[in-house]
């Protein structure tokens, strides 16, 4: 059964309601409840949301085909598969307008930090999920896409 995780960093500078709001308009937060933990030597907090299905990242599935960055993000979401998973890096910036934005690290491109996409795929192809999150492109129009990310 597929996992996922979401996680970003909430720093002092930062209101906290607009880094949730950032993160709601990419994934679907709605049944979630986030954890947030704090290093007592840091000035900044972690805030993280777990699911046990895939179910929230429709609406970044939906996101990407409204903007038109499909090959895009193909091409960064490719950078992080591996034989269990994928991970990969949002733009919170842009996540908090409602746009899609890739990150090739978790620090240096977005300032404040990006919004962590971990997903777990335990006993489901990773292409398949690559397929149905971000399909290959011909001249705009998805082509081997998969209704089902499992």
């Amino acid at each position: 059964m597929p996992r996922l995780e979401v996680r970003t960093y909430v720093f002092p500078t930062e209101d906290t309601s607009r880094v949730l709001k950032a993160v709601s308009n990419v994934i679907e937060l709605s049944d979630a409840k986030p954890t947030e933990s704090r290093d007592p030597y840091e000035s900044y907090s972690v805030v993280t949301w777990t699911f046990d299905s895939l179910k929230p990242l429709e609406k970044l599935r939906a996101l990407l085909r409204s903007q038109r960055v499909l090959d895009a993000a193909r091409t960064s979401i490719e950078k992080g598969l591996w034989s269990g998973g994928v991970k990969f890096y949002l733009n919170k910036q842009a996540a908090y307008v409602g746009k899609v934005s890739f990150c090739s690290m978790e620090f240096g491109e977005s300032p404040m930090g990006a919004i962590t996409v971990i997903v777990l795929l335990e006993g489901c192809d990773p292409l398949k999920f690559l397929n149905w999150l971000a399909p290959r492109t011909k001249q705009g129009v998805p082509v081997e896409e998969e209704d089902q990310p499992c």
